[in-house]
């Protein structure tokens, strides 16, 4: 009997640490209201502070179009179109961990209409208006990304050229998406500063916390599988990218301390697909690649958009 109250002991005490690990890292609480225009948290963002506040005042005065789908588990999730013209390609845009599309993708309006295109930027599960509370890490986002693409080619354009692009966590759900049979309409994928798998950059964190990732980590994935409902280990960039299916560009400066820039190498080594091409950005932090190099970005992502029509005249 002092056995088995040991074993039940050892139990509980597992299943409350892992329900612990669950709320620290998937669950996103009711989210309070912030300041009208809120940048990442974090010194490296300050010195940019004033070049963002002013991307978003400029993406908000252009009163873009909200739109809304339903996610494949029922969740209602939300977006803003800017339309650059009726024709032009369409960016779908997913922004970073615990952001939201309006702090974390400021810019990327600007950007797309620099390039001749549209931007779809959504709020991702449990992100701004969009429902839901467990973070997936891009494992369930990825799938609604599937449902983003659907949205965009049935009540926007049939014949619409579509882009889509991600940043740090944003940057897993395109990637794991882009590992998919996807229409015909998907003609490229953009990763900036996205990481190989949901494993390594949790661990990773981990062991920026000076905690042991061995020990940590299995109450982590078991707090995803009993509490969040979902397998942390069942997709992953890294191995979604040796069946790409896409064009991709990996983007990733050597100065990012969140996400190490060779997850970007890495993912890039594992794509199969034949048009594909590595942008890096020196001395840029994390998510702020085109922040610190603007034209070196766009200049890069034309020559990416030469590699596609090159790739398809062969």
């Amino acid at each position: 009997m002092t056995l088995l109250y040991i074993l039940l002991g050892l139990a509980i005490l597992v299943l409350l640490i892992s329900f612990i690990c669950f709320l620290i890292t998937f669950y996103a609480l009711p989210q309070k209201p912030k300041e009208e225009f809120e940048i990442p948290p974090g010194e490296i963002y300050e010195p940019y502070r004033d070049i963002m506040v002013n991307w978003m005042k400029e993406a908000s005065a252009l009163n873009p179009k909200e739109v809304s789908i339903t996610s494949f588990d029922g969740l209602t999730l939300y977006g803003k179109y800017y339309e650059y013209s009726a024709n032009a390609p369409i960016e779908l845009m997913f922004h970073g961990y615990r952001g939201s599309a309006e702090r974390d993708l400021c810019g990327g309006v600007q950007r797309c209409f620099a390039l001749k295109r549209s931007c779809l930027i959504v709020d991702q599960r449990t992100a701004g208006k969009s429902g839901g509370r467990v973070i997936t890490f891009g494992i369930k986002e990825s799938r609604d990304c599937l449902k983003w693409i659907d949205y965009i080619i049935e009540n926007i354009n049939k014949d619409a050229k579509i882009i889509i692009t991600g940043i740090s966590m944003g940057a897993a759900t395109v990637t794991i998406a882009a590992g998919e049979k996807l229409p015909p309409n998907v003609i490229a994928a953009l990763a900036d500063c996205g990481y190989t798998s949901p494993k390594a950059i949790i661990k990773k964190v981990i062991r920026d916390l000076k905690m042991p990732p061995k020990l940590m980590y299995p109450f982590i994935k078991l707090g995803a599988k009993i509490y969040g409902g979902f397998d942390l280990e069942k997709y992953s960039p890294i191995e979604s990218m040796k069946k790409c299916t896409v064009p991709i560009i990996f983007i990733h400066g050597t100065a990012d301390d969140f996400v190490p820039y060779e997850m970007s190498v890495e993912n890039f080594n594992a794509c199969t697909h034949k048009v594909k091409k590595l942008v890096t950005v020196e001395d840029a932090g994390h998510g702020l690649a085109y922040l610190k190099d603007t034209e070196g970005y766009l200049r890069a992502i034309r020559e990416f958009d030469e590699m596609i029509l090159k790739g398809q005249m062969k």
